[in-house]
C-alpha cells in the first residue's frame, strides 16, 4: 500500500471519530495529561453542552501528526486539513501569561477564517470570545522554548 494511501485511509479512520456538533480544545503540548487538562476539559464540557470536545491529545492525532510530518513534512497539516473542518467551533488556551503558541494560535486563525466561532479559556477556566492578536502569537522557537524548558 502506497504511503499516500495509508495517510488517506488513516484520514477515513479518524473522519468516523469527527461526528458533527465538536468544539476543539488546541492547547499547549505541556498542559497533555495531565490534572489541568483534565480540569480544563470538564469546564468547557460544561460551558458548551451541545459540543463534543475534541481533543488534539488522542492517540490517532499524535500518530498521524507523526505521518502528515513525514509524508507532507509538516505534522500540523493533519489539522488544518483533516480535524479542524469539522470542527464547529474552538476554545483555546494561552500560556499563563495569555501568550499564544504557535500552533495553538494557527488552529484558532484557521478556524476563524473558515467563518467558526473561537473562544479563548484562561488557565483558571474563564472563557470568553476570542480575539485574534498577532501580539499575542509567539514564534515557534518562542513557543517551544516555553513548552520544553527544562
Amino acid at each position: 500500500m502506497s504511503n499516500y494511501r495509508k495517510l488517506y485511509k488513516n484520514i477515513f479512520q479518524t473522519d468516523f471519530l469527527m461526528k458533527n456538533g465538536k468544539i476543539y480544545f488546541g492547547h499547549p503540548v505541556n498542559v497533555y495529561n495531565t490534572p489541568k487538562e483534565e480540569e480544563l476539559v470538564n469546564i468547557i464540557e460544561a460551558y458548551f453542552p451541545q459540543f463534543e470536545v475534541e481533543n488534539p491529545n488522542k492517540h490517532i492525532h499524535s500518530e498521524n501528526y507523526v505521518k502528515w510530518k513525514a509524508e507532507k513534512g509538516n505534522g500540523m497539516l493533519y489539522f488544518t486539513e483533516v480535524v479542524l473542518p469539522s470542527m464547529e467551533s474552538g476554545v483555546f488556551l494561552p500560556f499563563e501569561d495569555s501568550m499564544f503558541g504557535a500552533g495553538v494560535y494557527k488552529e484558532a486563525a484557521f478556524l476563524h477564517q473558515l467563518g467558526k466561532p473561537i473562544y479563548e479559556i484562561s488557565f483558571n477556566g474563564t472563557i470568553a470570545n476570542m480575539t485574534l492578536d498577532e501580539a499575542r502569537n509567539l514564534s515557534v522557537p518562542e513557543t517551544r522554548e516555553r513548552v520544553y524548558k527544562k
